[in-house]
């Protein structure tokens, strides 16, 4: 069986958030995952994680935008510069919360020019920050509509292009499902790129085992292919007490 970590930004949040740390701990998690850390100052939630004896596997960029403009990001032409600054920003709570990854999205974007920007962006920040790991992740048009970064082929196309060693793919089997319709053969196809993995059934996004994703043919892959990365529960619990719908970690 893979490793698994707790996406902690899902999963028990019928508690407050920095109580949320100590249930996955219980619940037998060495790991944990956190979208947007960043309302809360990175020592509290740094302090949360040594207490609990937990890894931060990942986190996501960009920062929230509070001046309430309009959302967008690597992918965005002409917005190069807000972008530099938001990973500037990123990388700061990063040395303090010590994630494994940080995700970098792509916005909400289309056509050749937002290619080339995503491409020089993300080449950017990995020499900007070369002992950084980070990702890019494709989000299915149901879930993100006009979301630039919407093909498992185009992201092996975008890393192909950006040629950095600390640049991969972060797999999620729901919206491989959503967008291509059989999250195992996606897993296998682009297995070579993935650094980090995510699960959550298709179409909810609820616990695995709620969908048609065969999650213990897509474990039984991702051992055989040798895979030692993190596989983050990341989905809305279809249960009122996230504890109980666990069931799916048991071999």
């Amino acid at each position: 069986m893979p490793k698994f970590a707790a996406n902690i930004s899902l999963l028990f949040a019928e508690l407050p958030y920095l109580d949320r740390f100590q249930a996955a701990a219980e619940a037998g998690f060495k790991a944990v995952e956190i979208l947007f850390p960043y309302d809360l100052a990175a020592k509290e939630t740094r302090r949360a994680l040594l207490a609990n004896g937990l890894e931060l596997v990942l986190i996501n960029a960009p920062p929230p935008n509070y001046t309430g403009g309009q959302p967008g990001y690597a992918a965005v032409p002409g917005g190069e510069g807000r972008f530099q600054s938001d990973i500037r920003r990123v990388i700061r709570y990063a040395e303090v919360l010590k994630p494994g990854l940080i995700h970098i999205m792509s916005g909400y974007s289309s056509g050749p020019d937002a290619l080339e920007t995503f491409v020089r962006n993300l080449q950017w920040a990995a020499d900007a920050a070369p002992q950084q790991q980070f990702t890019i992740e494709p989000l299915n048009p149901v879930s993100q509509p006009d979301y630039f970064l919407n093909d498992y082929a185009l992201a092996a196309e975008v890393l192909t292009q950006v040629d950095r060693p600390n640049i991969g793919l972060q797999y999620d089997s729901f919206h491989a499902h959503m967008i291509h319709g059989d999250a195992l053969e996606i897993w296998n196809r682009y297995r070579p790129h993935v650094v980090h993995a995510q699960i959550g059934a298709a179409p909810n996004r609820a616990e695995p085992g709620k969908g048609p994703t065969d999650f213990a043919a897509l474990f039984a892959a991702m051992d055989q292919h040798g895979y030692t990365g993190w596989v983050s529960a990341e989905y809305t619990p279809s249960t009122q007490n996230s504890a109980d719908s666990l069931g799916w970690m048991t071999p």
